[in-house]
């Protein structure tokens, strides 16, 4: 049996663990213990859970090994006294750390995929593999059995490439990434579904490596993080590597970059799906130009947007201002 890492080392304290171990037996009861725990410790989400609830359920479920998005079916069930170890051990871990439960856990989920992580990443959780999943792309891509190739840029783990693999079985996808930790991690993933021999990892500064190489479909989520942002950080975000958050003054210095580039890395028909937070208003100002049709989520409003390789082709104000009528107009279904 495990030995729980974080034991208070008073006799008081001492009791005050083996009772609440003692007295805490159902899910239910560690689900409340739980949040109170992490609301008086003023915890911060935002790594796949929105709130103490949803982060002690995650908690819980993974440490039990239990499907993590089934509460309800195990909510009375009587807990064995090493499995409340266990379970208040990764809550004490994540209080006195501040890690994210993802890194406590080894693992995220993307729309109930699976995705082995530690700290040499950033944790997944880009709105752009619902899109993939849930059909959210059908505005752009109208047929997704000719997409042959993708490149996905700023792979980190790599979850929006395998994905993308996933989404695409015709695909062949490079997922591309300057940090060969990041890639370490990633290579893991893609052996663990089994796409070697469909998903090539790059080490690549953005398009660098890629010469000559088009897709007709780019997906990044790039860092996009402006720095001042970065420096407030809480400690739960500061966890991660901060080459994956930091986006420069504005937060749109990479952004910049791969819109400069990707038109020589789009096949005639190819698309461009970038997600940029809530750096909409900025992004828009800086490119007036640009047609950017935005794609929600349920849980997501203005943080992704797509463009075609017609519309970053160079073209004439008029041109570019009759196109995003057109396409503002369809994307409202009018």
């Amino acid at each position: 049996m495990a030995k729980p890492t974080h034991r208070p080392t008073s006799a008081a304290g001492f009791f005050a663990v083996e009772s609440a171990i003692d007295d805490l037996v159902t899910v239910r009861d560690w689900l409340r213990f739980g949040v109170s725990r992490f609301e008086a410790a003023g915890l911060v989400y935002g790594h796949g859970t929105r709130s103490a609830l949803d982060e002690a359920a995650f908690l819980i479920l993974a440490t039990l090994n239990l499907p993590i998005d089934q509460l309800d079916p195990w909510l009375e069930a009587r807990l064995l006294r090493d499995e409340r170890m266990r379970i208040f051990d990764v809550f004490e871990k994540r209080v006195m750390t501040r890690k994210p439960a993802a890194y406590l856990i080894g693992a995220a989920w993307i729309q109930g995929y699976r995705f082995a992580i530690d700290e040499r990443v950033i944790v997944p959780r880009s709105f752009i593999g619902e899109l993939m999943l849930c059909d959210g792309l059908l505005p752009v891509i109208a047929e997704p059995d000719a997409i042959r190739r993708v490149a996905d840029i700023c792979t980190g783990s790599g979850c929006l490439g395998i994905l993308s693999a996933l989404t695409y079985p015709g695909a062949e996808v490079d997922a591309v990434d300057i940090s060969s930790d990041a890639l370490d991690v990633a290579a893991r993933n893609v052996v663990d579904y089994h796409l070697e021999h469909r998903v090539q990892l790059v080490r690549s500064d953005l398009f660098s490596e890629l010469a000559g190489r088009r897709y007709d479909l780019v997906i990044s989520n790039p860092p996009y993080v402006r720095t001042a942002a970065v420096a407030a950080f809480p400690p739960e975000y500061r966890a991660e590597p901060a080459l994956a958050h930091l986006g420069g003054d504005d937060g749109l210095d990479l952004v910049r970059r791969i819109l400069a580039d990707v038109p020589h890395h789009l096949t005639a028909h190819g698309v461009l799906v970038m997600e940029v937070g809530r750096e909409r208003a900025m992004l828009e100002a800086a490119f007036p130009d640009l047609p950017f049709l935005w794609l929600d989520t349920a849980e997501s409003d203005g943080e992704v947007f797509a463009l075609t390789a017609s519309d970053i082709a160079p073209k004439s104000a008029s041109q570019r201002k009759s196109r995003s009528t057109r396409r503002n107009k369809a994307a409202r279904g009018s």
